[in-house]
């Protein structure tokens, strides 16, 4: 029986049409299994990209790609700005994949981490739009505009860390992160060095704290404390840590100028915050030292010198602190005088 032309077209059609889906299963697979095989000879399990790889594993696979890729934008020439915080950045991002893999039984294949270099790869740079660091991007499986249809990560979700890219990521994909495995702050080796010191050194110890020859039975040493903890207070210290604020800026207009003072309400350095714990520090030495030294003193003369430099000093240290809240902020504060004083 002869087989018409029709029937021959159908046949040719439907037997190109299951090679197409083969051929396109094939090389999706093969886009996996070499991602995957990058993903493994990483140690964080972040894949190092350049233009190349951008071209091979987004833009020139058809969408929808069987993937998401999330990528970090680096540059480390950067690195050494502390205000950007990309050396941070990145190692969090790594703990971020490395934790993903590993609670997913490294079987993943829906979602790879990736990383950018801006001097190997300025191509790539231009083609998403980043013009500014720190920047984090996920590609989706069916965005085909690198720059308009990946999901951006806003700048402001930078200052938590490990915890918000994953939140980012979850949100995003609908996958499951998981919990952050974070590295121990000490190894196996140093806690049993530590625990053997401390054996060796608790008979020694225990006979210098029954006899009372220990720092801590010091009042010197306490008297240290309370003033550290004072200037530790009034000095910002605690906002500079968690914020990771650095000590001072480059100015932008005079590279070899350092800048310790920033004016403006929005952001504080570490410098200026020391100095205005500084002068308080003064201020409450002052005071503890007429209210618990001074009374002491028999000498009427010497006592009405040291209270006339303990006011001067003071109201000069409270007037700087006054003049640099005034000139950060832009608020003032006024005096009110008695009407017969004017």
């Amino acid at each position: 029986m002869a087989i018409s032309s029709t029937h021959l077209f159908l046949l040719s059609f439907i037997a190109f049409s299951v090679l197409s889906v083969i051929s396109k299963a094939e090389s999706e697979s093969e886009l996996v299994a070499d991602l995957l095989a990058l993903q493994s000879e990483s140690k964080s399990g972040v894949i190092h990209f350049d233009d190349r790889a951008v071209s091979r594993f987004l833009t020139s696979p058809k969408t929808p790609r069987p993937y998401s890729i999330i990528i970090f934008f680096d540059a480390t020439q950067l690195h050494d700005k502390s205000e950007l915080h990309l050396r941070e950045l990145r190692n969090e991002f790594g703990l971020v994949a490395s934790s993903f893999i590993a609670n997913n039984n490294y079987s993943n294949t829906k979602l790879f981490f990736c990383d950018i270099e801006f001097r190997e790869s300025q191509s790539s740079f231009q083609l998403f739009g980043v013009n500014s660091l720190p920047h984090i991007r996920l590609v989706g499986p069916s965005a085909k505009s690198l720059k308009d249809e990946s999901e951006q990560m806003d700048q402001g979700d930078f200052s938590r860390m490990a915890e918000s890219m994953a939140e980012f990521v979850e949100s995003r994909t609908k996958l499951t992160v998981g919990p952050i495995h974070r590295p121990p702050i000490l190894s196996k080796k140093q806690v049993v060095f530590i625990i053997v010191v401390l054996l060796i050194w608790s008979p020694f110890m225990v006979k210098k704290i029954f006899a009372g020859e220990t720092l801590l039975h010091d009042p010197k040493i306490w008297l240290a404390g309370a003033v550290f903890i004072y200037f530790f207070s009034v000095s910002g210290a605690m906002h500079n840590i968690i914020r990771k604020m650095p000590m001072f800026l480059v100015d932008r207009n005079d590279p070899d100028k350092m800048v310790f003072f920033y004016q403006g309400s929005g952001m504080q350095l570490g410098a200026e915050g020391f100095a205005v714990g500084f002068l308080y520090t003064i201020v409450g030495l002052l005071l503890a030292f007429v209210t618990h030294v001074l009374v002491y003193v028999k000498d009427a003369t010497a006592k009405r010198v040291a209270m006339l430099f303990a006011i001067f000093v003071s109201f000069w240290a409270v007037k700087k602190v006054i003049f640099l809240d005034n000139w950060k902020t832009g608020y003032g504060i006024h005096g009110f005088w008695p009407s017969s004083w004017n």
